[in-house]
């Protein structure tokens, strides 16, 4: 705690506890003049903050520091306040000051007495050491205990760095307090990917320390939903935050609908309208409004929805006052945001405003090191929400957990097809005991559902914004087109099968020639089809 440089320190002059006069004046206990007796506290320079009416008072405390310890240079500095009990021009005028300080961390430790000036003095100290305007550390000093202010010695004092992992057990305090944090956010389940533990640990930091909006990218069912209601609860306990968790599904709203759910409308405003409506942006004032799929929002929505965040106000429909609401926004989407730009379907601008904070969680598939815990979350959620305990029996365990950890589980819906997969086998389990069979009843169903949810596009490498580009009377055709070629060895065979009829009637039968350039037409290859 003790440095080898020259300290300078920052007080205010005690109007009350260094006021003393006469001989009588050494028998006190009196703070500023005490800090500098001590001899293994070497104070080389006091900037010594004084109100003009106690400069007397002052010049008597500097001459009193020079006999006590004559290195001890001591910069006495005006400090005019009206009001040394309003807050506001306290702060101000400290700031002020240390503003216009030239702080030299590197060659000079600086320290705050706080034992001096108002209460409110001291707690604009403490904030300012605390936002780091002020590179310091805080002395309290104190008389000793037999004597009181009675006394002549120096006294005790104890230097407090706000930097508070350099105390080993509050460190310990604070690393344990983190982890049931970051363990909250979790669900409680003992992650053990070391991507995902990181990603945690970062969403944990901003959820706690920036009110600014939060983008959360990820395939449906990645769990962003979950998360962020955790987020939430995580910054009503820790951030003052003290409105509702509003949670919408941006893919739900369409039309005139989207802009009144959103922001609210008046009476009369459309057809149907027979009501005023505050809106879910409204409602979610001082809290937090999860806008999931937010690239599905229409452009009209997508403005809108910029000015709230940027000015807190938004126009109601059919209203001519603007409505007030201090949301927090953290929104979700499985798109490529940045492809939707380009495509001229996002918003740039908005995107540049919501994506300060941007984590993208992985798949299911990308976590199977944390399959397991997943399993035993689901079996307790089940127990918890059906209010009927199921258990696995070992060999049913490790055979779920053998099929659920293969490349042949795809997870295609991830956590969603997890919850659904305990779910049913535990119901069916019976007298409570999921079984072998009925893992390997389950890992058919989940196979099957794979199989007929696979869509020409999953097969491939097409992104959800290609197929938004193809015509529906294309993407049909393609579709069958894709189907023929997984089911064909070679390409001159799907092309074969593709063009039955036509080819007959040509002089040159050249049918996988045909279908690369079909497949070209939609940025395809062979190799891609096939994968």
């Amino acid at each position: 705690m003790r440095s080898t440089k020259p300290a300078t320190t920052f007080g205010f002059l005690g109007t009350t506890l260094d006021r003393a006069s006469g001989p009588d004046r050494w028998s006190k206990w009196r703070p500023t003049v005490a800090m500098c007796q001590h001899e293994d506290l070497l104070i080389s320079r006091l900037e010594l903050l004084v109100e003009p009416k106690f400069a007397d008072l002052a010049q008597q405390v500097k001459a009193d520091i020079h006999k006590v310890s004559p290195e001890t240079e001591v910069v006495l500095n005006e400090f005019a306040l009206k009001d040394p009990w309003d807050f506001q021009e306290v702060y101000e005028r400290l700031y002020d000051f240390v503003h216009a300080y030239s702080f030299d961390p590197e060659k000079t430790d600086y320290l705050i007495h706080l034992t001096t000036g108002t209460h409110v003095a001291q707690i604009c100290w403490f904030l300012l050491n605390e936002a780091n305007f002020i590179p310091a550390r805080l002395l309290q000093t104190s008389p000793s205990r037999e004597g009181g202010r009675d006394a002549s010695s120096a006294g005790r004092y104890e230097i407090i760095d706000l930097d508070l992992s350099k105390y080993d057990r509050l460190s310990t305090r604070f690393a344990q307090e983190q982890e049931r944090t970051l363990d909250f956010l979790k669900s409680g389940i003992a992650t053990k990917s070391k991507s995902f533990n990181k990603l945690i640990e970062q969403i944990e930091l901003v959820a706690v320390n920036s009110k600014a909006p939060m983008l959360i990218m990820g395939p449906t069912g990645a769990g962003k939903s979950m998360l962020t209601s955790r987020i939430y609860d995580l910054r009503r306990l820790r951030a003052g935050l003290s409105g509702k968790f509003v949670e919408v599904n941006c893919a739900t709203l369409r039309g005139d609908h989207a802009m009144s759910a959103l922001f609210g409308h008046k009476r009369g405003s459309f057809t149907g309208a027979q009501s005023d409506r505050p809106g879910l942006l409204k409602e979610a004032d001082k809290g937090l409004i999860f806008l999931d799929e937010i690239g599905e929002l229409g452009l009209d929505e997508q403005a809108m929805l910029l000015r709230a965040l940027e000015d807190k106000t938004f126009l109601p429909m059919g209203a001519d006052k603007a409505v007030q609401s201090d949301f927090q926004l953290i929104a979700g989407t499985n798109r490529d945001l940045r492809a939707q730009v380009a495509a001229g379907k996002f918003r740039e601008d908005l995107l540049a405003r919501i994506n300060l904070w941007t984590f993208t969680l992985p798949s299911l598939a990308e976590r199977r090191e944390d399959i397991a815990a997943n399993l035993d979350f689901e079996l307790e959620r089940y127990a918890k929400t059906q209010r009927r305990q199921v258990r696995m029996n070992k060999e049913a365990r490790e055979s779920f957990l053998k099929f659920a950890r293969s490349p042949d589980a795809k997870w295609s819906a991830n956590f969603r097809d997890l919850n659904a997969a305990v779910t049913r086998m535990a119901t069916l389990a019976p007298k409570g005991r999921i079984t072998v069979e009925c893992v390997e009843a389950e890992v058919e169903r989940l196979m099957e559902g794979w199989r007929d949810s696979r869509t020409p596009a999953e097969s491939t490498q097409l992104t959800a914004e290609q197929r938004a580009e193809i015509d529906p009377f294309d993407l049909a055709q393609l579709e069958y087109v894709l189907r023929v070629c997984r089911d064909s060895k070679t390409l001159s065979d799907a092309g074969r099968r593709l063009f039955a009829v036509s080819r007959t009637k040509r002089a040159k039968m050249n049918d996988a020639d045909r279908l690369k350039k079909y497949l070209a037409r939609f940025k395809l290859s062979w190799a891609q089809v096939t994968q």
